[in-house]
């Protein structure tokens, strides 16, 4: 029943055929059980493993690896080799592409769990009415129409409309469902609001909420998939994950790069068709497959095996530096999502506040004799930790609070008009609640006054352990009191009060709403001399006014404090007693924000970010947060800045789309609002960051860019997001930003070094093709350089430190490219460079090395002609395995000193200094000692196909080599002067760049 909460007790019964005193027959249980199914969330079909599995290889890159792997296979046997040479190159690439669906598939099988979970906020079991007999039953066989009862500590069962009170109120803590600071009274009268959202459904006990004061009785509307958790649910399995920013820009890349592979394989087999008769084929056939290997070769040179893994271990290694930031990272990409992330969606409760309820200013009459007639006192400290310190109106600390009579009284009556436990938790090192948090409140506030009579109290305290330290002044009340009677907390009367004895002298102390409270008093306890003399009108509106200034301006959450003496011997209390009051004092509190928000705050609006808070609460506590915390500095009117969720959702399209530019404040929100904002954001190009801790942030969290979850929050909230933060700090996020953007300029810097360095390869495979010379490099060779040498400098490349202005610039936009187009020029240079030196160290050993055949160039593009020919020379020396140990020497040795250039992308190697990333310097270092080690060491060298190199090959590798530091060096010059974007993109055409690029 979708409007119960609009419809009266009586009306909703009639609806089911219930009897509030004898509940559902067993006849109507079975007739709505067949009707309504279980309670309890159906069991989502979870994706089967092997298609999860299948899921990792659908990407083009991966499968014309798996295409080039058994191609190469086949080719092998056909040729008629045998052992670890037929089964190496591909079995080498099978395992990386292995490796990388393992990681795939254990993401995937995480964010499944969150569904899961959402099990663990259902109820167990219910007290239920049926045939008129009271019993506990699963709650899972619970059925709209069943009367079920429930009192404080009961997590509700599932959604029901309120039908009777058995106590004087019903209080319901549905922070997991609605955000909200405070538990919620819950009533029995209908409700008349128009779209009315969860807050506003007074009467309805949601599923999976607790109740924390009173006791009622409740008829069953919804179960299973028909409540408010059930919705959730359904929200969760709604929203698909997005691709991150970097997989996409690297999932067009590929694209870009299969075609530019493609073209060229095919390219390069079609200008060899000629040669496909050449008599050291052995024939037309024999040919054409010699040339389909060349190209297979090219497509292995072209794709960055190692790629994948080095972006992993990258991000891996990000996520390591933001746990020591208390920032735990669950999804890999999301750390460098938040490079890019340009609003950050943040829930007040908890995040930008403590979500510990805090008194921060009482007020107290000092004199009617003089003004001001009012004292005001703040309170420091935002915590339940009983540290503080109160001062007055001058901002002066009070050295001893307990000498001031009002203050001395408040403590007495905050300490034994109370329900309320606080303790220290040495687990998790900090102080807890058990109870309301507004009686929490004042308990912290007796610890913070302290007690009468000890000159040295403030450090003695200090003395006591933590544990002793939690209630110490709480205890010294209570002991010197005894409690006689209590008077609950009632609607009607808004106040509760006990009755307490001491030394044969009885005394009510009562609180509750000042309006209420103030009402019943005819005198006032004066904080000068601690006389208590009449209530007079001009005293009371003063108090009134303050009490205006608190709850409007302050927006700070009320109660008034007062007491009585009572006649001696008196051992009851009826509500008659609770008239010819004492006023003692009026008290504020408040959800404080974190101390070292506002910073944090102004840290984004710098670094071109903005800050949306959404809250459950209502619009104006909000608004008032806003403003401790600098998220409307500068604006006097909130107008179009701050909306509720019913406002927002008026708005016509046009005005939507305005409010969604300027907003800043989102007020009175359910869980669909938050999935709602995230994506009327993302459909305006912004990358959504968003912030919850409870079952109703879940949607929001996995629809966002990228969902941070709170360390304290649920662990629905956790498994829907992609990030915890260990210590729900606002300020955490921000500096995550920081690292998440340092990780990605430095992973854009390892895959332009990556691509930089497959172009070579395919250069060098290319131009050795189309002159018709011996193949330079053999496919092997090219998966060593791919993986190793080219994979740990990459690797080490994370390393480099971040730029000292990275929270001074404006967001990356979402389709800026990884490789732009200017930049994208540059290592086509560079590659070319790679390339040509490759193919030169291969010529240099064939024409000019002392130790080689010393053959005319000419006889070198005419090697497939040779057995046909008088030669001086054996064919057999283009089968020798110097040459190609030269050309992978110089490939090996040139992209280490390209590693050195991507130390940045602009500054100068004179500026910044290799030894600056020495992770860099040691993976270099590394990477020559393994190709050392191919090269001299036996079984290596013959896997390889290489053979150890002469001192005079060595120089002539450096040579070759080292020139690429003088081309980019050159290179980066120009990048440093405007005009250089301009100049040489003028000699391409845009349809020659990748989508990327030409957007960008």
């Amino acid at each position: 029943m979708e409007d119960a909460y609009a419809k009266s007790a009586a009306e909703v019964l009639q609806a089911f055929g219930v009897d509030r005193t004898k509940g559902l027959s067993d006849s109507q249980v079975e007739q709505h059980a067949l009707l309504h199914g279980k309670n309890v969330l159906p069991q989502e079909e979870s994706t089967p493993f092997w298609k999860l599995v299948l899921k990792q290889f659908d990407d083009l890159l991966v499968k014309i690896l798996i295409a080039a792997a058994v191609v190469s296979f086949l080719l092998a046997r056909l040729n008629g080799e045998t052992g670890l040479t037929a089964f190496l190159e591909p079995s080498v690439i099978f395992m990386i592409l292995a490796a990388n669906a393992a990681v795939g598939v254990i993401t995937e099988t995480n964010a499944e769990k969150a569904l899961e979970e959402l099990r663990a906020y259902q109820a167990d079991v219910a007290t239920v009415l049926r045939n008129g007999c009271f019993s506990i039953l699963p709650a899972t066989e619970l059925v709209p129409g069943d009367i079920v009862e429930v009192g404080v500590g009961c997590k509700v069962p599932a959604d029901m409309r309120m039908v009777e009170m058995l106590s004087h109120q019903l209080r319901v803590d549905q922070a997991i469902l609605t955000g909200e600071s405070c538990s919620v009274a819950k009533e029995l009268d209908s409700t008349s609001a128009m779209n009315a959202v969860y807050q506003d459904k007074t009467n309805i006990l949601f599923s999976g909420t607790v109740v924390v004061a009173g006791r009622a009785r409740a008829v069953v509307i919804g179960v299973g998939s028909n409540t408010a958790m059930g919705s959730i649910r359904d929200a969760m399995l709604r929203t698909e994950d997005e691709a991150t920013p970097l997989k996409k820009k690297l999932d067009e890349f590929g694209t870009f790069l299969a075609k530019v592979i493609a073209g060229i394989c095919i390219l390069v087999w079609v200008v060899n068709i000629g040669h496909f008769r050449d008599p050291s084929h052995g024939g037309f056939l024999r040919g054409a497959i010699h040339y389909f290997k060349v190209a297979v070769a090219l497509a292995v040179a072209a794709i960055p095996e190692g790629l994948p893994a080095v972006v992993t271990t990258c991000l891996a290694l990000g996520t390591k530096r933001m746990a020591r930031l208390n920032a735990i990272v669950r999804s890999l990409p999301s750390v460098e999502t938040l490079g890019c992330t340009t609003v950050i969606c943040c829930d007040k409760t908890g995040t930008l506040t403590t979500n510990m309820m805090s008194v921060s200013k009482v007020c107290v009459v000092r004199s009617v004799h003089q003004r001001p007639i009012t004292d005001e006192y703040s309170i420091s400290g935002t915590t339940f930790a009983p540290d503080g310190f109160i001062y007055d109106a001058s901002e002066n600390q009070l050295e001893f609070p307990p000498q001031s009579p009002c203050l001395l009284h408040i403590a007495m009556c905050s300490a034994l008009c109370n329900e309320s436990t606080l303790q220290y938790n040495p687990d998790k090192k900090s102080y807890e609640k058990i109870g309301e948090s507004t009686e929490v409140a004042l308990r912290v506030l007796v610890e913070k006054v302290g007690l009468p009579g000890f000159d040295s109290m403030p450090s003695a305290l200090n003395m006591l352990t933590k544990h002793e330290r939690a209630s110490y002044c709480n205890h010294y009340w209570e002991n010197q009191f005894r409690k006689i009677s209590v008077l609950d907390f009632s609607r009607d009367r808004k106040m509760m009060s006990v009755l307490c004895s001491r030394k044969q002298q009885e005394i009510m102390f009562s609180k509750g709403a000042p309006e209420s409270v103030m009402a019943r008093c005819t005198h006032i306890l004066c904080n000068d001399d601690g006389s208590s003399v009449p209530l007079t009108m001009d005293i009371r509106n003063e108090l009134e006014a303050r009490f205006q200034s608190f709850a409007g301006k302050d927006t700070l959450r009320c109660l008034a404090l007062a007491l009585k003496r009572m006649p001696e011997g008196q051992q009851s209390l009826s509500y008659d007693d609770e008239a010819n009051l004492t006023f003692i004092g009026l008290v504020g509190m408040l959800d404080p924000p974190r101390d070292e928000v506002h910073s944090a705050i102004h840290s984004c609006m710098s670094a071109g970010i903005r800050v949306i808070v959404v809250t459950g609460d209502n619009k104006s506590t909000a608004e008032s947060l806003c403003r401790q915390i600098g998220a409307f500095e500068h604006l006097d009117d909130f107008t179009g800045y701050s909306y509720t969720a019913s406002e927002f959702e008026g708005l016509p399209p046009l005005e939507r789309a305005n409010a969604l530019r300027r907003m800043v404040l989102f007020s009175r929100v359910e869980p669909s609002h938050k999935k709602m904002l995230v994506e009327a954001l993302q459909s305006h190009n912004e990358v959504v960051a968003m912030t919850g801790d409870g079952v109703n942030d879940a949607p929001a969290l996995k629809k966002a860019d990228i969902g941070i979850a709170m360390g304290s929050g649920t662990a629905v909230a956790k498994s829907a997001s992609d990030m915890v933060l260990a210590d729900d700090n606002f300020a955490t996020i921000v500096a995550a930003v920081a690292e998440g953007r340092a990780i990605y300029n430095n992973t854009k810097q390892f895959i332009r070094y990556m691509i930089s360095s497959n172009i070579g390869e395919v250069v060098c495979i290319f131009v050795a093709a189309v002159l018709g010379m011996p193949d330079t490099l053999v496919p092997v060779q090219l998966l060593w350089v791919n993986l190793v040498t080219d994979g740990l400098p990459a690797t080490a490349i994370g390393f480099n430190k971040p730029d000292g202005n990275i929270m001074a610039v404006k967001p990356r936009k979402v389709n800026e490219a990884v490789v732009s187009g200017w930049l994208f020029f540059r290592y086509l240079v560079i590659g070319a460079y790679v390339g040509l030196a490759t193919i030169a160290g291969f010529v240099w050993w064939f024409v000019y090395s002392e130790d080689g055949p010393r053959l005319p160039y000419s006889e070198l593009i005419n090697f497939d002609s040779c057995s046909t020919r008088q030669t001086s020379y054996p064919c057999s020396i283009f089968e020798d395995r110097h040459p190609s140990t030269v050309s992978m020497t110089v490939l090996v040795v040139v992209e280490m000193f390209n590693a050195l250039n991507n130390l940045s992308e602009n500054q100068s190697l004179l500026v910044i200094h290799p030894w600056s990333n020495l992770w860099l310097v040691g993976s270099i270092i590394l990477t020559m000692l393994l190709h050392v080690a191919v090269l001299y060491t036996e079984p290596l060298s013959a896997l390889f196909s290489v053979s150890p190199l002469t001192l005079a090959e060595w120089k002539v590798v450096l040579y070759l080599s080292f020139p690429v530091i003088l081309i980019d060096e050159v290179l980066k010059f120009f990048s440093r002067r405007p005009q250089a974007w301009s100049f040489p993109l003028r000699l391409w055409r845009r349809e020659m760049l990748p989508k990327e690029a030409r957007d960008n």
